[in-house]
C-alpha cells in the first residue's frame, strides 16, 4: 500500500451540538450517515464517551468506487483530527482498533509510513520505511466499482490463481524490485466486466510505462514513471483521447500533519 498527493480536505470541528455533522462540497458520495468520515467521527465519538457534537466539512475529490482508498483516508483523517482536538483522549490501540472496523484500508492511514505490506483483509500491516517519490498518472474511468462486487467476481473466476503467494515477503523494497514484482488479481475480473477499465489500462501501457496496473479492487488505473513531463503531456493526450479524468500527482514520503485552523 501506498499514499500519494492526491486527497480530500477534511475539516474537523467540536460543537455543543452533540451530533455528528457532515457537509460535503466536492463530488457527491452518498447519503451522510453512510460516509465513512462520519461514521469515524460517531465510532470516536461512542469509544472515548465524547459528549460535544462533531462538525465535519468534507472537500471531495476522490472518486467513490476509484479503489484509491477515498474514503478510507478521510475517516482516518477524522480519527487524527477529533485524537488532536481532544488531546489523546483514545491511545493508540483504541484508535487502531476502531479504524479496523469502519474498513480494511483505514488502519494503513492511521500508520506512521506511507508505505506499508497488507496481509488479512488489510488491517495487518507490516510499515516500511517511505520509498523515494515517484511521479504518478492516474486515470480515474467514469466506473463506480463496488469492492464487494469485484471480490464476488474474483472468487468466481476461473483465472484467479488462488495458490499464489503474496509477492514481497522477505525481499528487498525499492522501485525495482515492486515494478518487477506488482500485479493485481482483480485486473482481469474487473476488465472483463467494465470496458471503461480495459481501455484505460490498454491505454497507458500503449505509453510503455515500466508499471501499468488497476489500483485496488478498482476503478482507478495509473502507471509510475520518473519523467514528470512526459506524464504531464501523456495525461493531455489520455484525457482527450478517453474522454474522462487523468491527473498527475507523485507518491508520498510523509503524511501531512494535522493542523489547527
Amino acid at each position: 500500500m501506498q499514499a500519494i498527493d492526491f486527497s480530500d480536505v477534511v475539516l474537523v470541528e467540536l460543537d455543543n451540538s452533540g451530533q455528528v455533522k457532515l457537509e460535503n462540497r466536492g463530488i457527491r458520495v452518498g447519503p451522510a450517515n453512510e460516509n465513512l468520515a462520519h461514521r469515524a467521527a460517531c465510532a470516536y465519538r461512542k469509544a472515548a464517551g465524547l459528549k460535544m457534537g462533531v462538525n465535519i466539512r468534507l472537500t471531495k475529490n476522490i472518486p467513490a468506487g476509484a479503489g484509491l482508498g477515498g474514503g478510507s483516508s478521510d475517516a482516518a483523517a477524522v480519527l487524527r483530527a477529533l485524537d488532536h482536538l481532544t488531546e489523546g483522549l483514545l491511545g493508540t490501540e483504541a484508535l487502531g482498533q476502531i479504524a479496523s472496523e469502519l474498513g480494511s484500508d483505514v488502519p494503513f492511514f492511521l500508520c506512521n509510513s506511507t508505505t506499508a505490506l497488507a496481509y488479512g483483509r488489510g488491517e495487518m500491516l507490516k510499515v516500511v520505511k517511505p520509498l523515494p517519490a515517484q511521479t504518478v498518472l492516474l486515470v480515474l474511468p467514469p466506473v463506480h466499482m463496488s469492492t464487494a462486487k469485484a471480490y464476488e467476481m474474483l472468487g468466481r473466476s476461473s483465472n484467479h490463481d488462488r495458490s499464489r503467494e503474496p509477492g514481497m515477503r522477505g525481499t528487498r523494497m525499492d522501485w525495482d524490485t515492486i515494478i518487477s514484482l506488482a500485479h493485481n488479481d482483480f485486473e482481469i475480473v474487473t476488465s472483463d466486466f467494465y470496458p471503461h477499465v480495459q481501455q484505460s489500462l490498454t491505454a497507458l501501457r500503449q505509453k510503455e510505462y515500466p508499471l501499468v496496473l488497476l489500483s485496488g479492487s478498482g476503478a482507478a488505473c495509473f502507471a509510475i514513471t520518473n519523467n514528470d513531463l512526459g506524464a504531464e503531456a501523456d495525461a493531455r493526450d489520455l484525457k482527450e483521447q478517453l474522454g474522462w479524468f487523468c491527473v498527475v500527482t507523485r507518491t508520498l514520503e510523509s503524511y501531512p500533519q494535522v493542523t489547527l485552523v
